[in-house]
């Protein structure tokens, strides 16, 4: 098979001997390295990332008050280690949620493209609703009429209600294919997006791809596919860099750690839709020392060509 065809047998864009460049650099030599297309942190663990990402949306939210303004975040869905840092500060801070607008990026949807049951592990909603929102003090809590949930019930009235001012910051994370929110690289046999098209996408329901559908089943139901969400909900690339800031951020691991490589180092390219944070002013990428790292960096005896 040729190495620069993609499993899919779609052509990649990224060439597979500068892929190899990228993932033999050590995860120590990526902060400050000067090949960096993108701000670019590193942070030892999980709760270190964790802290420093719900800092991040504390602070604009206490600048925000400070100024009489509403805050309008971009929020996803995880990463699930900052949940108890924000909550945290908000209740120790006194920080009021009550001017925050926050737009959910995405939700998983059944094969007919319908919302899943409450209690699946993959229903957003649910978590969020637990987690997010949960245990913050009743009197500092977001306003129900302010969360934005998006559902295929709720699209125009979400994409409305993002278009009706700018987006302070989005966060959020990555996929193993470099997807922020649910914007997949496009496997469609008959249809390939541009990275123009790519960048302008919006709101949209669509399928998952087979391998965020395999990434899925081996991060939570021990490789069962059978019980992955098949399809999705999802703002789409132009909403989610409309912000004033962009902040992605990853503790996951391995299967995030070559979508980190072409991010920091490749083209923007559709391949990878997370190399579209290049275009943003002000974008940063985040990831935990463990993500940081690459099989091809500490095995350089390798030969794969």
């Amino acid at each position: 098979m040729d190495v620069e065809k993609s499993c899919f047998g779609l052509s990649s864009p990224v060439d597979a001997r500068e892929l190899r460049r990228w993932c033999a650099i050590p995860a120590t030599e990526l902060p400050g390295h000067s090949e960096l297309r993108v701000r670019y942190r590193q942070v030892a663990d999980s709760t270190e990332l964790g802290a420093l990402m719900a800092r991040e949306l504390v602070e604009a939210i206490e600048e925000n008050n400070k100024q009489e303004r509403a805050t309008r975040a971009i929020v996803p869905c995880g990463p699930t280690c900052w949940y108890e840092p924000f909550r945290s500060l908000v209740n120790s801070r006194g920080v009021s949620l009550k001017d925050l607008h926050v737009f959910h990026m995405d939700e998983c949807l059944d094969w007919q493209g319908k919302p899943l049951p409450t209690g699946h592990p993959y229903n957003f909603k649910t978590f969020m609703e637990r987690h997010f929102y949960g245990g913050i003090r009743p009197e500092l809590a977001v306003p129900e009429g302010q969360r934005y949930w998006l559902l295929p019930a709720t699209m125009e009235q979400v994409g409305a209600a993002i278009n009706e001012a700018p987006v302070d910051i989005t966060v959020g994370g990555w996929g193993q294919d470099g997807h922020v929110a649910y914007n997949q690289a496009r496997r469609h046999p008959f249809h390939h997006a541009t990275l123009e098209e790519i960048a302008n996408s919006t709101i949209r329901i669509q399928e998952n791809n087979i391998d965020t559908i395999i990434a899925l089943a081996q991060r939570t139901f021990g490789a069962a596919y059978q019980f992955v969400p098949p399809m999705s909900v999802t703002l789409g690339i132009r909403e989610c860099l409309s912000a004033k800031k962009v902040r992605v951020y990853s503790d996951t691991g391995a299967w995030k750690q070559t979508a980190l490589r072409v991010a920091l180092f490749g083209e923007p390219t559709p391949e990878y839709p997370m190399t579209l944070l290049q275009t943003h002013p002000d974008a940063i990428v985040t990831a935990t020392l463990e993500t940081a790292r690459h099989p091809i960096s500490e095995n350089p005896d390798w030969e794969l060509f």
